[in-house]
């Protein structure tokens, strides 16, 4: 039984903490505000940006798997900060730093993104992405600490609710059968990562020592349009199909003068307007992973919106 500390309680970091728990693990999460315990799982109200407390948290730990992140429009000003403080940590106990990462560090390509790839993104989120895993490559390369990053792209399934693209703007509207508005072409390929896979990649590299010191990306499935995913979760749902629109460029202009969210959202909008498509072949090799099964996908996320007694309302 090892301990695993867990940095963030997003859609990514409870599905880690869950899986690990489930292995049979020591699980200890971190968060600003905590939660109540559940089953296997300790969490701490710890602001992680504090060295010397979360160093202390840490202590004894096996791996620290940082999947936190400000809300979307600080992090040009806070992922910094709270990388520094985690490698940090990782640097004084030797526990191995499982970073979760994403796509926005290759800025805007025109082939399917793999690990080689430079980080040659030019807008401010991107750039940011690049740097905290440079900086921790650095000190891995240097003898400093243990790292390894898992990246994925657009998160979706159980647990993925508000940032998430197929999540809360579109899953209640096509349990209600009601109209969809995606940002970009609803018809261009898109690649979109499931949250358990994330979970069992991030769990996987903590554990193979062989995959240390570079990037991967987390087993994802061919790449589908958003009309197509809203198209196999209605027929799932038994209400498709549902009509999908796309927002209107003006929309999205005039809302940004009024919505942090949707001012950011510009910078990443060529991830949406055109083919946006990751190759996971090398991380499948490297930590022995697949995607599971769209079907298997779209079945669990439609039950779990279901069962949800929260679903807000389709509006």
């Amino acid at each position: 039984m090892n301990l695993h500390v867990v940095i963030g309680f997003g859609p990514a970091g409870a599905a880690t903490a869950r899986l690990l728990a489930g292995q049979g693990h020591t699980v200890r999460v971190i968060t600003a505000s905590g939660r109540r315990p559940e089953p296997g799982i300790e969490h701490v109200a710890l602001d992680a940006t504090d060295t010397t407390r979360l160093t202390e948290t840490v202590r004894g730990a096996d791996a620290i798997h940082h999947c936190a992140a400000p809300p979307y429009h600080r992090w040009a000003g806070e992922l910094p900060p709270l990388a520094a403080s985690v490698c940090a940590a990782a640097e004084s106990t030797g526990a191995v730093l499982v970073l979760l990462g994403n796509l926005y560090g290759y800025g805007p390509v025109d082939r399917p993104m793999t690990e080689d790839l430079p980080l040659a993104a030019t807008g401010p989120k991107g750039r940011v992405r690049a740097a905290v895993w440079e900086r921790a490559r650095s000190l891995h390369e240097q003898g400093r600490i243990k790292a390894v990053e898992v990246r994925a792209s657009d998160f979706f399934g159980p647990g993925v609710t508000g940032g998430g693209h197929l999540a809360e703007r579109v899953v209640p509207r096509v349990l209600a059968g009601k109209p969809v508005t995606l940002l970009g072409d609803p018809d261009a390929p898109h690649s979109w990562t499931y949250v358990p896979d994330v979970a069992r990649a991030l769990a996987e590299a903590a554990r193979n020592e062989r995959a240390w010191g570079r990037a991967w990306h987390v087993p994802t499935g061919p790449a589908r349009s958003g009309r197509e995913m809203i198209d196999r979760l209605a027929a799932r749902a038994g209400t498709g199909p549902v009509p999908v629109r796309r927002l209107p460029p003006a929309v999205l202009g005039v809302g940004s003068l009024f919505s942090p969210l949707l001012r950011e959202l510009k910078e990443i909008r060529y991830q949406f307007d055109r083919p946006f498509v990751v190759d996971s072949q090398a991380g499948e090799a490297a930590l022995a992973l697949g995607a599971t099964p769209l079907d298997k996908q779209i079945e669990a996320t439609v039950d779990w919106w279901r069962e949800r007694p929260e679903r807000p309302a389709a509006g």
